[in-house]
């Protein structure tokens, strides 16, 4: 399953938020995104997340560009401004909340001490959420997220700004990606890290492997046009075979001007034609942005 954001882009009430965007994430994968300031970087990840409609462009989940599809299997994390948490909560008053508008019976939803216990995280339930370290931060809103079991999109905004060491944070968010859930990951960040050597993008670009990718032919082109070579009749030889097997002998004279005898064409048995469901595809309307 692969999100897919092509040419994304956001209309800002005097300039543009968001300049034409693409780029490509699957599951399993953590994906960089730099982008500046920081509203093109909330602008970005909000639209990603399917939060905010584009002006321009679609983002898509496996296929999907349906803006509800998007939004249902996605979370933003950490969001300034947005959905950042206060920071004069405790932490167990954070949970708490949290663990409150997950959807579902009230009676399948896990206590707030059960779950601190299970994420190892009962010595921080009385800490004010400021005071704790930043990466254990990440770690609790990353945890929160995931709570949702249809979460299978998690996009971070700007996760490098509360002084966590580089290498800290994407190791970190790079374990998520590659856990047992395997979310697609996207980072939204400042600056990409000279030791990180995974996946990258820039906002205002296209990103290089979603360039390669829709250069070559649609499996479903590629398959059709295998199946067409394989239904069509084989013509006319170039040279005539004798029944020996050795080519027959052709008569003497200037062989530019005659024509070669050439033997009759072999009938292919016409297959039946086959049949399933014509894809169809249709363009989204025109973004707006949500209320």
């Amino acid at each position: 399953m692969v999100l897919i954001a092509d040419n994304l882009a956001i209309a800002g009430r005097h300039l543009p938020l968001l300049e034409p965007t693409s780029l490509a994430v699957a599951r399993g994968e953590l994906l960089l995104v730099q982008a500046e300031p920081q509203p093109t970087r909330t602008a970005l990840s909000l639209g990603l997340s399917a939060r905010m409609l584009p002006t321009q462009g679609t983002v898509s989940w496996s296929g999907n560009p349906a803006t509800r599809s998007v939004r249902l299997i996605s979370a933003l994390v950490d969001s300034p401004e947005i959905n950042e948490p206060e920071a004069h909560l405790k932490v167990r008053d954070l949970v708490a909340e949290d663990l409150a508008l997950q959807p579902g019976p009230i009676w399948r939803r896990s206590g707030i001490n059960s779950w601190m216990k299970k994420h190892r995280m009962e010595d921080l339930a009385n800490e004010w959420l400021d005071a704790i370290e930043p990466i254990q931060r990440l770690t609790l809103l990353t945890h929160l997220a995931l709570e949702d079991r249809d979460i299978e999109l998690l996009v971070f905004d700007s996760p490098d700004r509360h002084g966590i060491a580089e290498d800290q944070w994407f190791q970190y968010l790079e374990s998520v990606a590659t856990g047992r859930r395997a979310p697609a990951v996207v980072a939204v960040v400042q600056r990409i890290p000279e030791d990180w050597n995974g996946s990258t993008a820039y906002a205002g670009q296209v990103q290089q492997k979603l360039a390669a990718a829709t250069a070559l032919p649609p499996l479903g082109d590629l398959a059709a046009g295998l199946q067409a070579a394989a239904e069509t009749p084989v013509g006319p030889l170039e040279t005539a075979v004798g029944p020996t097997g050795e080519p027959a002998p052709q008569k003497p004279g200037n062989e530019q001007n005659e024509t070669p005898h050439t033997a009759q064409p072999v009938e292919a048995e016409e297959p039946a034609p086959a049949t399933g469901p014509e894809e169809s595809s249709t363009a989204p309307n025109a973004p707006k942005e949500l209320s």
